[in-house]
């Protein structure tokens, strides 16, 4: 008998969802993670980010944790989330050391948590070890959720088989998961609209799918929002707006690898 999780059937209409989302800068503005996790971003980039995720209503300023704090000031009042990352890039350390990083950025003000699986255990291949990566997750999402913040989980799909690919999905949404994610944009690949549709596939309408790593144009997005994503994280996210209301000569001031 076959191990591979079985594929969610309830109805998600993806292309419903995306000419929705692309149907103008305001709808498209929220469901896009505008992000910055490259290793010398200055304070002044942080807050550059921050005062674009404002300008455009994004869904969240995504950074890195030790930013966080400098984030949820600079956005107090404007309704904008920030996020941030636990356990990025790799997502191979101690489940106790997520645990404590997803308490502390919640602390400094952080209710969008990016949380990246234990990709190796999850390759192992054993049900101990699949039980171990449900718990990592788990850990995260109960911290959270408590605190009235959402997870997205990153699979890192260009590292994972096809069959591994709906077990991760089925083991985040096992744990509380309220998005997947494909990619920290720091591996080998990034999203695509197979993985996207995959996910998408397994979730349903049970969580969210959030495509990242790679996306720099608005065909990019519309592509991953017709393939079933309900959020996008860019770098570019000011570009891809502006592709959509014909000011082609805005591109925002934090294009970075990753994301």
């Amino acid at each position: 008998m076959s191990t591979v999780p079985h594929l969610e059937t309830k109805s998600y209409d993806a292309d419903s969802f995306a000419t929705h989302a692309l149907s103008s800068a305001e709808n498209l503005s929220a469901v896009l993670d505008h992000t910055l996790l490259k290793p010398d971003a200055t304070r002044t980039h942080v807050l550059q980010l921050c005062h674009e995720a404002a300008a455009h209503r994004f869904a969240c300023a995504m950074v890195n944790p030790a930013w966080v704090s400098l984030a949820a000031s600079a956005l107090t009042g404007t309704g904008v989330a920030v996020g941030a990352l636990v356990g990025f890039p790799l997502g191979a350390t101690l489940s106790a050391s997520k645990r404590d990083e997803t308490t502390r950025v919640l602390k400094h003000g952080a209710h969008n948590i990016d949380m990246v699986m234990n990709v190796g255990l999850l390759k192992s291949g054993n049900a101990a070890d699949y039980e171990a990566v449900r718990q990592d997750i788990r850990g995260v999402v109960e911290l959270a959720h408590g605190a009235g913040a959402i997870v997205k989980v990153i699979l890192e799909t260009c590292l994972l088989s096809f069959e591994e690919k709906l077990r991760a999905s089925e083991l985040a949404l096992s744990a509380g998961a309220d998005f997947l994610q494909t990619s920290t944009g720091f591996a080998t690949g990034g999203a695509t609209v197979d993985d996207v549709a995959l996910m998408r596939g397994v979730a349903g309408n049970r969580a969210g799918v959030k495509a990242s790593g790679g996306i720099r144009s608005l065909a990019d997005a519309a592509a991953m929002l017709h393939a079933g994503a309900s959020r996008i994280g860019s770098s570019a996210s000011v570009r891809i707006v502006s592709e959509l209301t014909g000011d082609h000569n805005v591109t925002g001031s934090n294009a970075n690898p990753g994301y």
